[in-house]
């Protein structure tokens, strides 16, 4: 992506920031694993249709994560791309080898957990919140139309999902792969 910085202060970057950051999911999850790298790598599909995109819903997306920006409410804000929230969540960890505790809640009956952990679907950002900043954060999100969603907290390595030691981030770094199942 290309853009203007018009004020260096407004600079976001991915990585989480600090342990004890809430973490949220910005977009709606969908039940699409099409053209994602678990479909390619793990089920050997080499050609499936894009995965969903709207434009209209990207916009909107990307305009409630700038005014969080610019309101100094969120830490880190990172794009749901290539290897789906699962990658990002794990992308996220590495500059400063904080981890996460992710426990969500499927957010709708039917919808496959790969497709949850591993879809490249567009229109979604993984954002960090201090505590400081969270009822300021609850508040612009009630103002808000669209899905936001609690994933869990950042830790100072650990990563843990749904309950199952995933180890510490700085040993698992050079050694990580894409797991089989994470639900």
């Amino acid at each position: 992506m290309v853009g203007l910085l018009e004020n260096v202060e407004n600079k976001m970057t991915m990585d989480f920031k600090q342990e004890d950051d809430e973490i949220y999911l910005v977009g709606t999850q969908r039940n699409d694993i099409n053209s994602s790298e678990y479909v390619h790598k793990i089920h050997g599909v080499e050609f499936s249709p894009c995965p969903y995109f709207d434009i209209e819903e990207e916009f909107e997306v990307q305009h409630e994560v700038k005014k969080m920006i610019h309101k100094k409410l969120i830490n880190s804000a990172h794009d749901v791309s290539e290897g789906g929230l699962f990658i990002t969540l794990i992308e996220s960890c590495f500059n400063r080898d904080l981890g996460f505790e992710a426990s969500p809640v499927l957010p709708k009956e039917g919808l496959r957990p790969d497709a949850y952990w591993f879809g490249e679907s567009q229109s979604r950002i993984v954002v960090t919140v201090s505590k400081e900043n969270r009822n300021d954060f609850i508040m612009l999100l009630e103002k808000m139309e669209m899905t936001v969603t609690y994933l869990g907290k950042v830790t100072s390595g650990k990563i843990n999902i749904n309950g199952e030691d995933w180890g510490h981030v700085k040993s698992g770094r050079k050694n990580m792969k894409m797991p089989l199942q994470i639900y």
